[in-house]
């Protein structure tokens, strides 16, 4: 699947581009209580901890911080990591449970956005990387960012 994020982004988990190789990406919906909406509105969440499991044909989100809204009422959720409830079709999240079963993949969450006034959270199926990629990642963007820098020079010596 390809990228679908449409709306604005609000919070986005660059850790997970670090850690893991996204081999595939699914949206899903969240559940949210009380005024949650309105602080993930105000890009007042965090996904940099968070991850997903699935237990009895759901999938949960675990260790999601979304700020208490200032001018909420007694509906405020008292703890802001909570577990939530995400919203999938049930083939996806059976092709999910199967390929991250498999060794070395996880469910990471890679960012959180706005669409059609529905809160929507980005999940890839991710394997994690031994520090020996994570090196050849570094050196592969450090020459990449070399021969543009060299390309640049040109281009303005032949002006």
């Amino acid at each position: 699947m390809g990228k679908k994020s449409d709306g604005k982004v609000l919070a986005q988990n660059k850790k997970a581009s670090h850690d893991y190789f996204i081999e595939d990406t699914y949206e899903a919906g969240m559940v949210l209580t009380g005024t949650e909406i309105k602080s993930i509105r105000n890009a007042r969440v965090n996904i940099g901890d968070a991850f997903a499991t699935i237990r009895n044909g759901e999938i949960h989100i675990h260790n999601m911080h979304i700020s208490p809204f200032e001018q909420g009422n007694r509906f405020n959720p008292l703890d802001p990591t909570r577990t939530r409830k995400l919203l999938m079709h049930k083939a996806q999240i059976n092709k999910l449970l199967g390929l991250s079963k498999q060794e070395g993949y996880s469910i990471v969450p890679l960012k959180i956005y706005i669409r059609n006034g529905y809160a929507k959270l980005l999940l890839g199926l991710g394997k994690g990387k031994k520090q020996y990629d994570k090196r050849d990642t570094a050196a592969k963007r450090d020459a990449q960012r070399d021969i543009q820098r060299a390309l640049r020079e040109k281009q303005k010596v032949a002006r």
